[in-house]
């Protein structure tokens, strides 16, 4: 709007510049004939017409000097017509005095009158121009200004929004879910859901110290299937990782109230696992669930373990603490990955399911919060 506004500036400038030039040319013309009406006023009819006749074609175009300002421009014009009127009568009154009428030329008169008419009519089509475009650069002015108040209204708003905290993390993967009772209501949900698979590999930073057991940390359901896939600590049992209600016990000891690391990876052929924690690998084994891909359009619950698909949760299996960086890849990650990942010397989200604020919703009281950096984290170990 700015440059369009430039432009339109600019055009009424070189309009009011050709008018300029097109009224000094017609005032020039006006003069040129206003002196031969002089020099005529001392000599006879015959002689003046005569001369009248062979110099009114002469005129010369002309550039005026004329003010910029369109209110000066007309002023002056207007002045300069009422000059010329008022010589006109007094030249027609000395002569209808001093010289018969028959010897005034009345084609002379007429032509005098006409160029007058006309010069008249012109003058008043340009001030009515510029009037026009005085009020349409007034209203453009108007509705431009309105349009970059509604912007910057808009802008301050959005703004204000951010300074009052509506968005709580500095970067979308800087927040923890937080599930501080043992509840079947507090939870987490994925947007995202899974594909099928033939292998993967999970991660999150988990920190808990619940007792017994810190509970599930998240489930995968499917139709027909509640536990498709599950990392759960019941009770006093070990923690345990389920395949297609298949189970294994995996090595790990995370209840100590501190933030651990925790991945596994998993793959349908002959049904490998690995766990590791802190970026060591601790255990490995074979035979969970062989030969069965992971279905796919289920529901990933962060917090609970699902009797049904995204429900009947069990207050006594529900997970107690806090959780960051919880991400699936749809493949093995190598060991040295892992390590990078939780000694905080690379950051790889997950390709399938990433950790970002927008994909992860609370229910029940469960909250998000910004999480401590990465460093802290391994601070806490």
């Amino acid at each position: 709007p700015e440059e369009e506004l430039k432009a339109t500036v600019l055009q009424l400038r070189e309009t009011v510049l050709q008018q300029k030039e097109t009224i000094g040319s017609q005032r020039e013309a006006i003069r040129e004939l206003t002196g031969k009406l002089s020099r005529c006023e001392g000599t006879d009819g015959k002689s003046g017409t005569g001369t009248w006749k062979k110099e009114l074609g002469k005129g010369k175009d002309t550039m005026g000097d004329l003010p910029r300002d369109p209110a000066q421009v007309i002023d002056q014009l207007s002045r300069t017509m009422q000059t010329l009127k008022d010589r006109l009568e007094s030249l027609e009154h000395q002569l209808r005095a001093n010289v018969s009428y028959a010897a005034l030329p009345n084609d002379l008169r007429e032509m005098l009158q006409r160029r007058l008419g006309d010069l008249e009519r012109q003058l008043l089509s340009k001030v009515a121009e510029l009037e026009d475009e005085k009020s349409l650069l007034h209203n453009e002015t108007s509705a431009h200004r309105q349009k970059t108040e509604t912007a910057l209204n808009a802008l301050l708003e959005r703004v204000s929004e951010l300074e009052k905290g509506s968005s709580a993390f500095k970067a979308p993967d800087e927040f923890k879910v937080s599930l501080p009772l043992r509840t079947n209501y507090l939870y987490g949900k994925i947007k995202k859901t899974l594909p099928e698979l033939y292998a993967f590999t999970v991660c999150l930073w988990l920190r808990s110290s619940a007792s017994p057991g810190i509970g599930t940390p998240f489930s995968y359901a499917v139709p027909g299937q509640a536990n498709e896939i599950v990392l759960i600590e019941w009770g006093n049992n070990p923690i345990e990782l389920l395949i297609n209600d298949k189970v294994a016990q995996l090595p790990l000891f995370i209840s100590d109230g501190k933030w651990h690391h925790i991945c596994i990876t998993w793959t349908t052929r002959d049904g490998m696992w690995e766990a590791f924690q802190d970026g060591e690998k601790l255990g490995t084994g074979e035979n969970l669930a062989p030969w069965h891909p992971i279905k796919p359009g289920g529901v990933l619950i962060l917090g609970q373990e699902q009797d049904t698909v995204g429900g009947r949760f069990d207050a006594t299996q529900a997970f107690v603490g806090e959780m960051s960086q919880f991400s699936i890849w749809d493949r093995v990650l190598k060991a040295e990955d892992i390590m990078n990942i939780a000694n905080c010397s690379t950051n790889m989200p997950g390709n399938i399911i990433p950790w970002v604020d927008n994909n992860v919703d609370v229910f029940g009281g469960a909250t998000k919060w910004p999480v401590e950096t990465c460093e802290e984290r391994l601070l806490d170990l």
